[in-house]
């Protein structure tokens, strides 16, 4: 079964340092599109990077020439790559949607508010696999096939409790003031 840690691709425009105060692996993009990992010493592809990320490994990814951080943009690569190979995750409704919020006012609570709830939906999925550890991959599956909204409700009060928090803030950042009540 995959990790569900999220994805420790260093912060944009960070130095390659952890939290724990080891060292972020760097990959290295050259401009005949090759991806060079420092810590092998060694050219990787598209899928090395994903098992990166699978595996909750902290690395960045920066053009060799310029320095420039290109993590964001080789992750959407391997999103890309996994929406048109397989059963996409995206729908073309949700994708239209996430588009139109590109330019809005909305468009920064729009990102914080989608990863906060993809936090919790992982937290949960973390949480359900601890107290499922005896499961063969085979009865996971067949346990979540037949409960499907099992774990909905708690996520769907979390979500909640979320959007609460950011409308409060965007609410402060206005200086409006909710009515008591």
């Amino acid at each position: 079964m995959p990790s569900t840690q999220a994805p420790t691709a260093a912060p944009e425009g960070s130095t390659p340092t952890d939290n724990g105060g080891g060292s972020v692996r760097v990959i290295k993009k050259y401009p005949n599109r090759r991806l060079y990992d420092t810590d092998s010493s060694s050219y990787i592809t598209l899928s090395d990077v994903k098992e990166l990320v699978m595996r909750g490994e902290s690395f960045v990814v920066r053009d060799a020439k310029s320095g420039e951080d290109l993590t964001r943009a080789i992750l959407l690569q391997i999103i890309l790559e996994e929406e048109t190979a397989g059963v996409p995750l995206f729908s073309e409704k949700m994708l239209a949607n996430l588009i139109r919020f590109y330019g809005h006012a909305m468009q920064g609570f729009m990102g914080t508010y989608l990863e906060r709830n993809l936090q919790i939906f992982m937290d949960l999925q973390q949480k359900m696999a601890e107290q499922a550890k005896e499961f063969t991959p085979e009865l996971w599956q067949q346990w979540l096939a037949s409960q499907p909204t099992l774990m909905m409700p708690q996520f769907f009060a979390q979500s909640q409790k979320a959007l609460a928090q950011m409308q409060e803030q965007m609410l402060a950042a206005f200086g409006v003031k909710r009515p008591p009540g």
